[in-house]
């Protein structure tokens, strides 16, 4: 498809080297149209890193679990990762901790990226304050047309650099339905274990996936994929947290 096509070569001249195999963000996934904010804001995100380089985003489910998207975790080892939470820059303050496992949800396709969602144990638990804070998990999907807002460090323009400051972007929920239907231009594309979100010259992009939609103070979604960046008539997809809500409550317990 060719979302994928545009994305390889954007995300390589955004990190301006060769992307790892596995951590290519399926959304075009930068936040487009958004502003520059703090961690105080948005305490439950973090920055997954490989090999010292910000890949995806995260969220802080409790002391030792982050959520975030299965395609982030593809032909990886925990050993090549660490995360940062609870600073305003991906690349540095906070506190920096080692990944020591993960798992990514067994019915994760990524043809169709169904289920594209995943969590990860850090080796050491994060101490929660003002700048590290888990958020709760959504129990139903917010209605068409609710406000919401996606955060990250992606690239805020196609093929650009990845900013050091966090970022955020308001947005309105798109129902699975209405995502589906002829309005926008996914069809049959949208399955039951997504949700869309959309504002006109807004959206997420690369570097942005696996990172938090949130909602009525819940984690609603998981930044997953997209036709493009912002583009008309082509929401923001993210994993349905509600939807999938069980299975990351479940895999929280086991990985």
């Amino acid at each position: 498809m060719l979302k994928f096509v545009i994305l390889l070569s954007a995300v390589a001249c955004a990190l301006g080297a060769a992307v790892p195999e596995g951590m290519l963000p399926q959304l075009d996934g930068r936040i487009v149209g958004g502003v520059a904010t703090t961690i105080n804001s948005f305490p439950w995100q973090i920055s997954l890193q490989r090999s010292g380089s910000h890949s995806c985003g995260g969220s802080v489910y409790s002391g030792n679990i982050i959520v975030t998207a299965a395609h982030c975790l593809q032909s990886v080892s925990a050993s090549s990762l660490r995360v940062r939470a609870g600073s305003t820059y991906w690349n540095s303050g906070g506190t920096l901790v080692n990944v020591a496992a993960f798992r990514n949800h067994e019915g994760y396709n990524p043809s169709t990226m169904v289920n594209d969602i995943a969590v990860i144990r850090l080796s050491s638990a994060l101490s929660m304050s003002s700048t590290i804070r888990a958020i709760g998990l959504a129990t139903y999907n917010p209605a068409n047309g609710a406000a919401a807002q996606v955060s990250g460090w992606g690239t805020t323009s196609v093929g650009g650099s990845i900013p050091t400051q966090l970022r955020y972007v308001d947005v309105k929920m798109v129902s699975q339905a209405s995502c589906a239907s002829s309005t926008y231009g996914y069809g049959s594309q949208i399955k039951a274990s997504m949700i869309c979100a959309y504002t006109v010259g807004k959206d997420a992009c690369q570097g942005d996936s696996g990172g938090p939609l949130v909602s009525g103070g819940v984690l609603v979604g998981v930044v997953s994929w997209g036709y493009g960046c912002a583009y008309t008539n082509y929401p923001g997809v993210y994993a349905s947290v509600a939807d999938l809500r069980s299975w990351v409550v479940n895999a929280a317990n086991s990985v």
